[in-house]
This record gives structure tokens, sequence and C-alpha cells, in this order.
């Protein structure tokens, strides 16, 4: 659909703009912002009334799995693309963990060239080693020239010290970044969920938070010895926000994310062995929800993400300790914080979490609500109820632990590349 719209009274929220927390008309015109005033007429645009809804730059969403290439009965560009869409994302940066994976110019380019004409765009990620074996380094440099926006062994943590700190002094040289999951594998070995009460009384062998600090720490002390730039993905425990506030306060360039599931959910949820339930990381403690809740509000975890990652039903109905880890999410994560957090996180606070931090750290052109700027843009409603059910699917996959749930907040449409579409 060609992007001529004309939004109606919505509430724009952007803090860079002029016009936030404003309520205005916004007409978009050959993927420009046209205006934007009090009233706007005579426009012969499609019409949207948006009173009660928000607009904000365009949501982007880090860490995707998305499949093509190698597991396309998964999700492929398409799928992934639409699911994005739904969920109010007009950017995707994409996990190197396909087949062949991106560990080459080569893989790079595939992603970008079969992805140009989206709504959505997408940016890849290129690997740390090989195959994300963590054994021989690849040439990022190359992959930084052809488009990789940073570097990582995605869903496969960096386990070798060697290698990780070879990968940040690697990346100096044109001043990149370094993603890690912090996973210590050897003591998370076999664990099906946390370390804690729950799992001593389910009989699971659990993942302890120690698993984590540890890689956290190491990871940490390399950025240190390297002067380089990381990233720590998905942080889970009370325990890792202190080591990222510590290695903050003595200005080391470290930032650090967390997964939706892991600010709205705790580990009672595995109670049912619902293997929907069963991500990585895995959900922990209430306690731990809590102090992700608090860092993220005071700015020690910078950006939130889905953790989006689709199986088919093959791999998740089964037994809970032979299940894959991980769900989709990225049709319900703005649904899950807002009906979870809407009352102690103001709507501003999300656009920065979900759009603008993450682009800052990865260097991306940050999307505004102004006229003559391109027009990427989200359109959601706070205050607006719905059901997710499976029909409303856009992924190839629905493990989801939240069909059938009743949320508060929901996306009505993106707009980005030419092109609009309305949920």
């Amino acid at each position: 659909m060609a992007s001529t719209l004309l939004i109606r009274n919505a509430t724009i929220v952007d803090p860079k703009s002029r016009h936030n927390g404003k309520e205005r008309d916004i007409w978009i015109r050959n993927g420009v912002i046209e205006s934007i005033k009090a009233k706007i007429t005579d426009t012969k645009a499609k019409e949207l009334e948006a009173k009660g809804a928000c607009v904000s730059p365009g949501w982007i969403d880090v860490g995707v799995q998305s499949g093509d290439p190698g597991f396309e009965h998964r999700e492929d560009f398409e799928s992934v693309a639409a699911a994005a869409a739904a969920g109010g994302y007009t950017g995707l940066v994409c996990q190197p963990n396909t087949m062949p994976v991106t560990h080459s110019k080569t893989e790079v380019l595939y992603l970008k060239n079969h992805t140009k004409d989206y709504l959505v765009n997408f940016y890849p990620l290129g690997a740390v080693s090989r195959d994300c074996e963590g054994g021989d380094i690849t040439e990022m440099n190359d992959m930084h020239h052809a488009g990789a926006v940073a570097f990582t062994d995605g869903r496969i943590s960096i386990q070798d010290s060697g290698l990780m700190k070879r990968a940040l002094q690697y990346v100096k040289a044109f001043d990149g970044l370094i993603l890690n999951y912090p996973i210590d594998k050897k003591l998370a070995h076999k664990g099906q969920m946390h370390e804690g009460l729950i799992s001593t009384t389910l009989g699971m062998k659990g993942i302890p938070s120690l698993s984590e600090e540890l890689m956290v720490g190491r990871d940490i002390s390399l950025a240190e010895y390297t002067n380089s730039k990381l990233h720590l993905s998905s942080i889970s425990t009370n325990g890792s926000i202190d080591l990222v506030k510590e290695a903050r306060a003595n200005d080391l360039n470290v930032t650090a994310s967390v997964a939706a599931l892991n600010l709205t959910l705790d580990d009672e949820h595995l109670l049912g062995f619902d293997s929907n339930y069963k991500v990585l990381p895995p959900l922990r403690e209430k306690n731990d929800m809590k102090a992700l809740i608090k860092a993220l509000k005071n700015g020690h975890i910078d950006f939130i993400t889905s953790n989006h990652n689709p199986h088919d039903e093959e791999s998740k109905k089964l037994e809970f300790p032979l299940a894959d880890f991980g769900v989709i999410g990225l049709e319900t994560t703005y649904a899950l914080l807002n009906t979870h957090l809407g009352k102690q996180c103001s709507q501003e606070e999300f656009v920065n979490w979900l759009s603008l931090n993450a682009r800052k750290i990865l260097r991306l052109p940050i999307p505004t609500v102004e006229a003559g700027a391109a027009a990427n843009l989200t359109i959601f409603d706070p205050n607006k109820e719905w059901t997710y059910s499976k029909d409303q699917i856009r992924s190839k996959s629905h493990n989801s632990p939240f069909i059938g749930t009743t949320f508060t907040g929901k996306v009505l449409g993106v707009v980005n590349n030419g092109q609009v579409l309305l949920v």
C-alpha cells in the first residue's frame, strides 16, 4: 500500500520532536511526513482516526531469529517481516544463527539483497566465529563493510575467553561492537529452568544465576582490558545488573538489554510444565524481575528485546526436558509490556526502550516525528484491549504462551519505506 495517509488526533511520543506530547494530525505522502498540525484538511488521503492513540518513531528489535536461510519452515523473511510489522516494528536486527551461518560478506549481502523491498528494515549481525562454533574468528572487517551492524555468535554464547578477547580487539579497527549472550555452558549444563525453589519443587535441573553472572563478569573484564565496546544481550539476574552498574561507574563502554518475558514473568509460570515458557535466559525469580525493571528505568539496562525464536510443533510439543528453548514474541512484546508495566512506565519510556536506545548503540539512523522527515512510524493505542488468537499469528511458528490472552495496549499500524500497514 502506498504511504499516503492522514493520521488524525494522535498523540506524538518522540522526545526529540517539538511536537512531543501533543495531539496532532500527521499527513504522510510518498514516504515523507508532509505536515504535522493541529488540524489538516483537503489532503484527499486515506484517513486513520487515532484519538487516544500514539505515534512514535518506528520500533526496532535486536536479536531476531529470522529462519532464512536454512530454517524457512520455522520462519522466512516474509513471515518475520509480517510478524514484526503487526507488533509495531519497522526494523529487525537478525541473528547470524542460520544455515549457512552469517559468517562472511556473502551471507550479509544475501540478507540485505533479499529484504531490500520490505516495509521492515533488516540489519544483519555477523558471526564472531565460523559457523558460530567458537573456533576460528571470522573476517569481521569484510562483513562490516558489507553492512553487518555488529558481531555475535547469537544464541550460541562465546565460551572461549581468548576468542572473546580477540574479537573485542579486532572490531576496534572500525569502532565495532561485540554482542554476547552471557551463559557459562558448563555451569548451566542440562539445565531446564532457573535454579531455585521452583526447580527444586519440580525436580528439574536448574540454570543457576551464577552461570550468567560469571560470564558477565568475564566479558566486562575483557572489555576493560581491550578498551573495546561490549553489549550484554538479555541479562536476567540481579547480580548481572550490579556488574553492569559497576562497569558503567568505571566508564567502560558496556551496554545491556533485557528480554520482555524476563520483565513480566517469573519462574512460577513453569509450574504447569508448559514448554512455551521454556526460554533462554530462563524466567527468574520475582526479585530478579523487579530488579530488571528498576535497572531499566534507571538507565542501567538500555533496551528491550522480543527474544523472538520461532520453533515448529515437533520441537516444542514434547516432554518439558526434551523441548527446545524459545518462543515467538514480535507480535506481543508491546502488549505484554504495557499490560504488566503500563502503570509504572510511561509511553515515552517504552519508545526509548523499543526504538531509540538500540539505534543509538548500533549507530543506526534514528527516525523522528517531524515534518520533512522520512516516515518511519509506529501507531499504537495504550488503552485498547484485545485478545491474541492463533488465527492472528503472522509468524510461521505458533510457539507462544499467550494464545487466548487478553492484553491492554495494541499496535494499530506502521509506516516505513514508502509503505503503510494498518493492523
